[in-house]
């Protein structure tokens, strides 16, 4: 308590000691014109709305902040009732220097680029961007926080561009439908420009942000002109229909294995405006068979292993459930275990409950029955967004002793998120509130011992400004769960590596064998520096023993408080000697909730780019002696030995055909070593394709690997259990590789594969000697016996401990898994997709890493193949 109250102390220090000052910069003005006569989007400026008086007013953001572009840039705005026109002229000294480089949709490559930013609340937070290449590819998605962007939206609009002697131009078409604003006379929108001239690193803006500040949205410009709009009645309907084949190769003697399957499938996405302040969106039967397939890992941990969401429907507009993280530029983490309250790849998850027989045949996920998302704005600038989705009741197929049967593995359940948000004061203060809630319908009660039965998570979150130039800023958020289920499953959660409540020397920790529900709570509070040369920031958060947000977040450990405070100077500006240069040092601390330090640790930073654009960063951390409560899995104490940490990177300049892109990193402590490297190359032969290769080494000898706890009375230094590790040497070998072939904007051709080989050789098997130490007891030494054939153990040999069958945990696991996506736009919003995906893998209980064997027998591996075809047609009414 010390410790904290020390901390706290420290952070009023910093935050009252700030300097008041007023920020009243002036905003720009540009006028839209109201076009008369029809615009073809096709790059060429010869309307008529063209003529009139353009803005020019560009500055340098880089590489000479402030000062006049090297390039001239003009822009025309215009409306009709239907739709927002831009049009831009890049005028180029050397138009055949001009970099057109051709990427598929939403894909960003070192090219000259026109951006267009639209504030249409004009709430100064949030708000659009529209982005087209000289080649013509689309790029958009949506800004909120008033520095942060999301990619994930892909609105449904138009441009075209085309390269001349004079340079380049571009036109835009952004319907009415695509943007949210309230119905007015007359309108102000905020609104900004950039265009980026690759071959300079050049970017020029109509407002930009200072190397030494933040905030964007709040910079824009005014768009005046636009009156006599009205929003128009919004609703998008994108249905689909496919269909798949499934090969899959035949093992005998198992009837799930012996055939193909032919699936065909359809569905629909609809969007629908609710006025002119809200959207629905509703998918029904929703199919994500184009998106990419996650990498393969190998987990030995205690902990779940964290996917990206890929699902467009999930990914569109999932900033609109950020949570705790609003008002402030950046956040630190320094080894604390920030849970996510929302984790939308809990809609529709491999399912959770168990069948046992001969052979099984389970589903890969549950089957989204229809999902619906509400967001926008109402009463007065409150940002809401829900979803409501069902999943089905899923089976596995089973066979046992040549009977066939299937057994529920997953109940019908409902996932429910609400968030609400809102900025006061200018975006001086913020406040929200979320809430998620999960129910599941047992109509087999043997998983209501194996699934929690519901869980609800509430939270509050917001931030204030310290001063009125808003330079410091505090934010944070609080969170409390509760989770039911039957007395089984509530005491199988807590003796779960989710919370380990089973810990004999806990002192802070009980098991109820008679709850039928499990409640924590948790939170955050974070202060940063926003502006200036000298970078700030300082944390403390905590989670209890009792908190989970599994059900619809992430969490990978609670019963936990961790604080740090890191600070740092840069220098932003250009010199002959960097481009950048910064440097930053920290000291950060985790404790449990029974006061044993569990990570402590110093850090520091080195940033430097070259004049040439080649970057190189250098992280080295110290880490001194604490307590692990989570190596023995629910059992005593461990001590962590120091370490020490170096990381090391480096990257080339990204105008060049060829890239690079390097990182290393050492790790001496904790009784062992690791390290390892990845080389990522990108490569465009021409300018509308692209390779990127990122094969990746990783060693790691570790001293004291988990294998398993056996019970023994005899074991009483450890509370009645055995804790047996091992040394284990493991090596890990993968690549990602990505090809994109774009043949035009609208026609695309993605292929990606992942090699994954990784060995693990175990031996020294010991057990554990005493709580809260590091020493251990080799088995075959001091009277204990170790026959390495069988791999069985006996703790005292002759002795009254009975003997430990350990089984061989090598492993050599061998996987390659792929697909290929041919995707064509054939009309905007409209899509055809021709997908294949393949995997394979093979696995040994071989600890050596040998790779000719491994690659050899990756190869002959069976395979499992997917090829789909889907056709969507989108439509506006």
């Amino acid at each position: 308590m010390k410790r904290t109250r020390a901390f706290l102390a420290l952070l009023c220090l910093m935050f009252y000691s700030t300097l008041f000052a007023q920020n009243g910069a002036s905003r720009l003005q540009v006028s839209a014109a109201r076009a008369t006569d029809a615009i073809i989007i096709d790059g060429y400026l010869n309307e008529a709305v063209w003529r009139g008086t353009s803005f020019t007013a560009f500055k340098q953001r880089d590489p000479n902040q402030g000062e006049e572009p090297t390039e001239k840039t003009e822009v025309w705005v215009a409306y009709d009732d239907a739709a927002l026109y831009i049009a831009a002229r890049m005028y180029d000294s050397s138009p055949d220097s001009i970099m057109s480089v051709l990427g598929r949709r939403d894909d960003y490559v070192t090219a000259d680029w026109f951006v267009a930013f639209i504030d249409s609340y004009y709430d100064k937070r949030n708000g659009f961007f529209f982005m087209v290449s000289a080649a013509g590819t689309l790029i958009d998605g949506t800004m909120y926080n008033d520095d942060w962007d999301d990619w994930s939206w892909d609105g449904v609009w138009e441009a075209g561009t085309t390269i001349d002697n004079q340079g380049w131009t571009a036109e835009f078409r952004i319907p009415y439908s695509q943007l949210r604003f309230h119905d007015q006379d007359k309108y102000t929108w905020g609104i900004n420009f950039k265009r980026e001239i690759g071959r300079k690193n050049e970017t020029d803006y109509l407002a930009y942000t200072p190397r030494k500040e933040s905030g964007f949205v709040s910079r824009f410009g005014d768009l005046v002109g636009i009156e006599k709009v009205t929003p128009p009645q919004r609703v998008e309907v994108l249905p689909y229909v496919n269909t798949r084949a499934e090969y899959s190769p035949r093992v005998d003697g198992n009837p799930f294995k012996d055939r193909s399957k032919y699936l065909p499938g359809m569905g629909a996405d609809v969007k629908i405006g609710l006025g002119s302040n809200l959207t629905l969106d509703a998918t029904i039967n929703p199919d994500f068979g184009q998106v990419e397939v996650d990498p393969a890992v190998v987990n030995l941990s205690d902990v779940e292993s964290y996917f990206e969401e890929k699902r467009p429907f999930f990914v569109e507009g999932a900033n609109t459930f950020s949570f705790g993280r609003g008002g402030a530029s950046s956040f630190w983490g320094f080894n604390s275990s920030i849970p996510t309250i929302f984790y939308s790849r809990r809609i529709g998850r491999a399912p959770q409950g168990r069948a046992n027989g001969d052979y099984v045949d389970s589903p890969v996920g549950a089957h989204i029955i229809g999902a619906g998302k509400i967001s926008g704005k109402v009463w007065d600038g409150w940002n809401v967004g829900m979803i409501h989705a069902v999943t089905a009741r899923e089976f596995a197929q089973v066979q046992t002793a040549g009977v066939r049967s299937e057994s529920e593995v997953e109940p019908a359940s409902y996932y429910g998120i609400a968030r609400l948000q809102r900025d006061f004061n200018d975006g001086k203060q913020g406040f929200g509130v979320i809430s998620t809630f999960t129910n599941r319908f047992f109509d087999d009660q043997r998983l209501a011992d194996q699934i929690n039965g519901s869980a609800l998570v509430t939270g509050v979150d917001g931030w204030t400004f310290l001063d009125t130039s808003k330079t410091y800023v505090v934010t944070g958020w609080l969170a409390a769960s509760h989770i039911t289920g039957t007395t089984k499953r509530i005491l199988s959660l807590q003796q779960s590596s989710q919370h380990y409540f089973q810990r004999p020397d806990a002192t802070h920790l009980d098991i109820d064998s008679s709850a039928t529900s499990l409640t924590g709570y948790a939170g955050r509070f974070t202060m940063n520096k926003q502006k200036g040369p000298m970078t700030l920031n300082a944390a403390f958060g905590f989670t209890n023993p009792g908190f989970n947000s599994n059900d619809m977040g992430f969490y990978s450990r609670n019963d936990y408080m961790n604080a740090h405070l890191v600070s740092g100077y840069r220098w932003p500006d250009p010199t002959d000697w960097y481009r950048f240069f910064s440097v930053a040092a920290s000291l950060f601390g985790s404790f449990d909730f029974q006061g044993n330090p569990t990570w402590l640790g110093v850090w520091s930073s080195i940033n430097y780019e070259l004049p040439n654009y080649y970057y190189i960063w250098l992280n080295y951390a110290y880490n001194p002696e604490t307590i692990s409560n989570r190596r023995t899995r629910g059992g005593p104490l461990t001590k962590n030995l120091p370490g020490w940490e170096i990381d090391l990177g480096w990257n080339s300049d990204s105008r060049k055909p060829v890239m690079l892109d390097m990182f290393g990193f050492v790790y001496n402590g904790g009784g062992g070593i690791s390290y390892g490297s990845e080389l990522n190359v990108q490569w465009r032969p021409a300018p509308n394709v692209t390779l990127r290769v990122g094969p990746g080494y990783f060693i790691d000898e570790i001293g004291a690997q988990w294998v398993n706890a056996f019970d023994d009375p005899t074991a009483t230094a450890t509370f009645g259990r055995r804790y047996v590790f091992a040394n284990m040497n493991q090596r890990t070998l993968s690549a990602n590789i990505r090809l994109n072939w774009t043949f035009t904007p609208q026609l695309s051709l993605q292929l990606f594969a992942q090699p994954l080989i990784s060995s693990g050789d175990y031996y020294n098997f010991k057990e554990l000697e005493r709580p809260k130490s590091y020493d251990f007891l080799i088995f075959g030494t001091n009277g204990s016996t170790f026959d390495g054939n069988n791999y069985i153990a006996d703790p005292d040999g002759p002795g009254p401990a009975a003997p430990l069958a350990l089984g061989n945990p090598d492993f050599n696991f061998k996987s390659l898994r792929g697909n290929a996506v041919l995707r064509w736009e054939y009309r905007p919003g409209s899509t055809l997709y021709f997908v294949w995906t393949q995997s394979r893998s093979d696995y040994e209980n071989l600890g050596e890493f040998q790779l000719r064997r491994s690659w050899s027998r990756l190869i002959d591996a069976d395979t499992d193949n997917i090829f789909m075809v889907k056709f969507t047609y989108w439509w506006s009414m």
